[in-house]
């Protein structure tokens, strides 16, 4: 009776170690040859389990951004101080330069949102539709800046005239 339970259960697991090689056996090679296995699991190309790209790193990409947009904040407190206390029709210059400045300050406000929340990746037209009206926009309105300080009082000046109405 022994020797009979000895010799199913070396069977059983003869069977159960042939049939667990079979069944876990790579997709590669069970005849689904475009599918590379990996340990996690396959990975089928050109479906939602294609990793996202990313750029190549760089040290100092994001730290230029980042440097500009702290000096041009921090600028942006003397510069509107200066021109207040000078006048804007004295010193045109310094109207022209907060102008502009804060333009810049609001352009990069903005784009800072439509990439946040309008990615490309996810909203392929709409980022895009967003992105190029939002730069038409700052062109429209440096332009409309310009105008405003050559032809007319200049943007200081109004200010101020608005502040004593």
């Amino acid at each position: 009776m022994s020797s009979s339970l000895v010799a199913r259960s070396a069977f059983n697991r003869n069977v159960a170690a042939a049939f667990a090689r079979r069944s876990l056996r790579p997709l590669a090679l069970q005849g689904a040859a475009d599918f590379a296995y990996v340990p996690g699991g396959p990975i089928f190309r050109g479906s939602v389990n294609d990793p996202t790209p990313f750029p190549p790193p760089s040290k100092s990409h994001g730290s230029y951004h980042w440097a500009f947009e702290r000096l041009l904040s921090a600028g942006l407190v003397p510069l509107t101080v200066a021109s207040f206390v000078t006048s804007g029709t004295n010193y045109p210059i310094i109207d022209g330069l907060l102008g502009v400045s804060l333009v810049m300050h609001s352009h990069i406000g903005f784009d800072s949102i439509v990439v946040d929340y309008l990615h490309p990746r996810k909203f392929p037209v709409l980022g895009r539709i967003v992105t190029w009206t939002l730069r038409a926009t700052t062109v429209g309105v440096l332009v409309g800046i310009y105008q405003f300080n050559t032809n007319d009082i200049g943007l200081t000046e109004l200010i101020a005239k608005a502040w004593h109405a």
